[in-house]
């Protein structure tokens, strides 16, 4: 056991290196936008892949909470995509900031990664991916957390020990691109929540940011929207130069 962690963790070390860029083709293209799809479009395989997504949502809270020096006490994660990131420390913007990063986290995240896959960081960010896995699973305050990001962090270590550059890179950007139509489906989700289903609005990160500043929901919605729309643009600009 101790050589397979010392073989993961030389692997993870030298992840962080550049490797030739691939060139994509359009039908290659074409396949990565299937298989994207094929994850966050139908409803068998968005119940496993939201899991994922909800994983970057709630990263988005903690992250954005330790850059303005809150403390992170812990993270829950529920098999129906909920999830919920409990920080200490003063509130007012800093609180404002970390509760906005969770809707829009996926689809910057998402981005990065496309960005990654065309210039040849994937293994840079599977490397940063696993290590930031593994530092969150201490944090995870709940079973079906554990189970979630578990799996979640099994997989990484399974692409550091068995991608290779090619395959990396072409998975890099599936996720990518995955986590970008998630990221829109989530939020076509929460705008659903403010409009028709309003009983559930305490679970939206818009209604709390409304309570905390008293600037109003849908102006955070459109907040939400304009994140992942720069993000989308991003990742197409990324693709497109790279073709």
């Amino acid at each position: 056991m101790t050589g397979l962690a010392e073989l993961v963790r030389d692997r993870i070390i030298s992840g962080f290196a550049q490797s030739a860029a691939p060139e994509i083709t359009i039908l290659e293209l074409v396949l990565i936008l299937l298989a994207a799809s094929a994850l966050a479009v139908p409803a068998r395989t968005w119940k496993y892949f939201g899991m994922f997504t909800t994983v970057v949502h709630e990263l988005g809270h903690a992250v954005a909470a330790l850059m303005t020096f809150q403390v992170v006490t812990g993270i829950k994660l529920h098999l129906n995509h909920g999830g919920t990131t409990n920080t200490y420390g003063r509130g007012g913007i800093r609180a404002v900031w970390s509760a906005f990063w969770g809707y829009p986290a996926p689809a910057v995240t998402g981005a990065a990664l496309v960005w990654a896959g065309v210039h040849g960081w994937s293994s840079a960010a599977l490397s940063a991916s696993c290590i930031l896995l593994a530092v969150t699973i201490l944090l995870i305050r709940n079973a079906e957390g554990f189970l979630i990001l578990g799996s979640v962090l099994a997989v990484s270590v399974l692409l550091v020990l068995f991608a290779g550059p090619v395959f990396l890179g072409h998975t890099t950007l599936v996720l990518g691109v995955a986590l970008l139509v998630g990221a829109v489906r989530d939020l076509g989700k929460v705008i659903h929540v403010h409009f028709r289903r309003r009983t559930e609005l305490e679970s939206s990160d818009a209604y709390i940011l409304f309570r905390q500043t008293m600037i109003p929901s849908p102006l955070w919605l459109l907040g939400f929207a304009a994140v992942t729309a720069f993000s989308w643009a991003a990742a197409l600009g990324a693709v497109a130069e790279s073709l």
